[in-house]
């Protein structure tokens, strides 16, 4: 799940962000209202995290702003604001839960589950994908070619995913940095081949020939034949 967090207070960012990386999650971070406002925007995110007071676009002209696009991401709205009333006007506003602080990570986590699941048939893509000869849970992260079960790590799982949603089509490395890293990370130049490559080891053992072709000076693609390549 890839998860933007908005919120102005550096310790919180930083609390939010460790936790939501040990379990699991891709992490985004906005330190006032409108970067969160243009981050949302792209719509790379599954869910948001977003703090009611924020330098600039506060809150509530957050989500009202974001509506009003007409889009429909899962959003969680911290405040220490926690009063019937206040509650009441974020919920108004767009937003699908709101935590009063002070708050534990148990329950962030909880409630973020919670808004995915009451979405997870209208507005979340299938977690489970099959493109020619593979299978891919996406929840599990785990891929079946021909029977044979194949374990991968988190981000192969998210690489994967991205390649076999866009089959036959090139996949840029910049494409696929933004499916599987955050706005944080400093890539080398190769990080992207090393985990295609490792990658493609797993997939490919035992077959001879490879589901993912390298498309020189572009990138890669998923091939659900060997005859596309």
């Amino acid at each position: 799940m890839r998860i933007l967090v908005v919120e102005d207070d550096a310790q919180t960012a930083a609390y939010l962000l460790r936790g939501l990386s040990e379990s699991g999650h891709i992490v985004d971070i906005a330190s006032d209202g409108n970067s969160g406002l243009g981050m949302a925007l792209e719509q790379i995110h599954d869910v948001l995290i977003v703090d009611r007071r924020l330098p600039g676009l506060d809150g509530i002209g957050l989500v009202k702003a974001l509506r009003a696009q007409q889009l429909r991401v899962p959003i969680l709205m911290l405040s220490a604001q926690a009063s019937t009333t206040d509650k009441v006007e974020g919920l108004q506003a767009g937003c699908d839960d709101y935590l009063a602080k002070p708050y534990a990570f148990a329950e962030v986590l909880a409630r973020l589950d919670a808004l995915l699941r009451g979405r997870e048939q209208t507005t979340r893509p299938a977690r489970q994908l099959q493109v020619g000869e593979l299978q891919l849970d996406c929840a599990t992260r785990t891929a079946v070619r021909q029977g044979r079960v194949i374990a991968l790590q988190h981000r192969e799982a998210l690489l994967l995913e991205k390649l076999m949603r866009h089959c036959g089509q090139v996949v840029t490395r910049d494409m696929l940095l933004d499916s599987a890293w955050d706005y944080a990370f400093d890539p080398n130049d190769n990080v992207i081949d090393k985990h295609i490559h490792r990658l493609r080891r797993k997939l490919d053992e035992g077959f001879d020939y490879s589901l993912i072709k390298t498309i020189p000076g572009a990138g890669y693609s998923f091939q659900e034949t060997p005859e596309q390549g």
